[in-house]
């Protein structure tokens, strides 16, 4: 849709030289998602693979957990006052006998790209029931096959090539190859686009398999990985102490500070062999 970037012009000053240049930045605009016609939330995000980020959203608060559950998405006509398309407004519909998501769920105020828990109505919304466990999955992989991962994120990195302000997630195999890859604004943004790529795909639970983010691992971000079945979460960056408490609680194995051959690992150690 060409909405991922656009293109401003800046003062730019180099060694006390002002030139004017156009510069290209990370587009971001909101999306409000609906079940069946009803608002359930609105988020901030880089425009593309809105179905992806719909569905992941969905998975990750427990209301769907497999492809059959959705019989499809749709962008809303009619957003704007002379009837035209924003692109902004996604409509889930689900399959017959998938309960719609309870009111709890429900956000009070539209959530931001820097922290997809603003507006929860309660933090016992949250902490969503998993579908499957992640912590029987027996996947192994050694720190080697892991050290590669951050480098190969992000050279499949686009759009941040030529923005240079946008977070990404990847989902590896265990032998490290990139299944799939999606950039966004949030980071939370970014890893429900990989998830909900994979319920469009039939793919859940992802078991034996590595999500690797860029920036930081928040509890959002573990709880998402485990409602997917993802055994292994890694970051280039630090983990908050509710994030470890949730992977250890759940038997996801949490690797921060992912950088070169260094790395720490948080829980589940005994999966890198």
């Amino acid at each position: 849709m060409g909405r991922v970037t656009v293109r401003r012009r800046v003062l730019r000053v180099r060694e006390g030289v002002p030139t004017q240049r156009p510069d290209t930045l990370a587009a971001e605009e909101p999306m409000e998602i609906r079940v069946g016609g009803r608002p359930l939330t609105v988020t901030m995000r880089t425009p593309g693979d809105d179905f992806d980020l719909a569905a992941g959203f969905l998975v990750s608060e427990g209301v769907v957990h497999r492809a059959c559950d959705v019989t499809g998405i749709r962008y809303c006509a009619g957003a704007t006052a002379d009837g035209g398309n924003t692109y902004n407004t996604v409509d889930v519909a689900l399959s017959p006998g998938v309960a719609a998501p309870d009111a709890s769920l429900e956000r009070n105020f539209y959530t931001t790209s820097s922290c997809g828990l603003c507006g929860k109505a309660s933090l016992d919304a949250v902490r969503t029931t998993a579908p499957w466990s992640v912590s029987g999955d027996t996947l192994r992989i050694s720190p080697a096959a892991l050290a590669v991962l951050p480098d190969q994120l992000r050279a499949a990195q686009r759009v941040f090539d030529r923005t240079g302000g946008l977070h990404a997630a990847g989902l590896f195999g265990a032998d490290g190859e990139l299944w799939c890859l999606r950039e966004d604004v949030g980071r939370h943004n970014a890893v429900d686009k990989v998830v909900g790529h994979a319920l469009r795909a039939g793919l859940l639970p992802l078991r034996g398999t590595v999500l690797m983010v860029s920036g930081r691992a928040s509890f959002e971000l573990v709880q998402k990985a485990v409602m997917a079945g993802i055994p292994l979460l890694a970051a280039v960056s630090a983990p908050s102490s509710l994030a470890v408490d949730l992977a250890e609680k759940s038997g996801l194995t949490l690797v921060g500070f992912l950088r070169g051959q260094s790395m720490n690992v948080y829980t589940g150690a005994e999966r890198l062999s």
